[in-house]
């Protein structure tokens, strides 16, 4: 692998493990929720929504050591990246603890109240 292509993994790992705040327990247990299931869209009509299939893979992703990632999971991480950072610049305002918004957020592993 080419130093640049290190360097872009080494920080896409970092930036994914400074957007994701929650814990592998806390994002399984969140997922397991009614609020959780019931936001975001689903890729097909009735099926699981997008971000709580990549919520169930950041699970994993959570779970395995650096050296073991392969590159399709890191560039699922980046998406998770992406995605956090485009919606916590969408922010409502007021309190945001019961809104979609926040639930969406938690399907990609990051809690905006932490």
């Amino acid at each position: 692998m080419a130093a640049q292509e290190q360097d872009d993994r080494k920080s896409t790992i970092a930036e994914f493990n400074e957007a994701v705040n929650m814990t592998p327990a806390e994002l399984e247990k969140w997922l397991g929720t009614d609020e959780s299931n019931g936001v975001g869209q689903r890729s097909g009509g009735d099926g699981e929504s997008v971000g709580h299939a990549s919520g169930r893979r950041i699970v994993e992703l959570l779970r395995t050591r650096k050296s073991d990632l392969s590159d399709d999971d890191v560039a699922h991480m980046r998406k998770v990246v992406g995605y956090v950072h485009r919606h916590i610049e969408q922010r409502p305002s007021g309190d945001v603890s019961d809104t979609k918004w926040r639930y969406s957020l938690m399907n990609w592993g990051h809690d905006p109240l932490k």
